[in-house]
């Protein structure tokens, strides 16, 4: 016995909510959810999406003769560098835009140790599905410590080419418009105490 769940099944209706959801409070004239704060709202459900079909879906479950055998236990490496393989590079690039993005989106992203804890536990929330995943369904998904560390590492840079790019001045004004209200930049850039000119 198995089946199996598809990206597209499993997340394109609650892409299409999430966007039908955008375009009601926009046309309502919601703040928060017009112009370019529907676009940062837009372009992070996108990223969620992706991030999902990469590294939860598709859900391959099989039971019976043809289930996985191998205990749950086994597919974990809990020690760190011990071995590290090719996907470390790209689990690092794939949580880049969630360093990036974390900033823009929530006001608990006011600093690089925040931003770091917060992709550490969004890294540990995909393990932890990987290891039910693989309990429940026998799909032959495997918890890496080395991909906790590779996402964290990611997130930490995104953040830091955040902060770099807000240095420029040809990127801070876009950024800045893109940062939903109450986020972490909004809240910087409004409470920026401006330099006293001097007569």
């Amino acid at each position: 016995m198995s089946f199996r769940i598809d990206p597209a099944v499993g997340l394109g209706p609650l892409l299409i909510a999430f966007a039908v959801l955008v375009a009601v409070r926009a046309a309502r004239g919601r703040p928060g959810w017009t112009g370019r704060h529907a676009a940062t709202r837009l372009t992070a459900a996108g990223y969620a999406a992706a991030v999902a079909s990469i590294t939860i879906l598709p859900i391959v479950a099989t039971y019976g003769l043809y289930a996985n055998q191998t205990p749950w236990h086994q597919m974990i490496n809990p020690i760190p560098l011990l071995v590290v393989d090719l996907s470390f590079v790209p689990n690092v690039i794939m949580f880049l835009p969630l360093g990036f993005l974390l900033p823009l989106l929530s006001r608990r992203a006011r600093s690089a140790g925040r931003v770091t804890l917060l992709c550490a536990l969004a890294s540990a929330g995909i393990e932890t599905t990987q290891c039910l995943s693989y309990i429940l369904f026998n799909n032959g998904r495997s918890v890496d410590v080395n991909d906790l560390i590779a996402n964290t590492l990611g997130g930490l840079l995104g953040y830091l080419a955040l902060r770099g790019a807000l240095r420029l001045p040809l990127f801070a004004d876009p950024l800045g418009t893109l940062a939903l209200p109450g986020s972490a930049l909004d809240h910087e850039r409004t409470t920026v105490t401006p330099t006293p000119v001097r007569a």
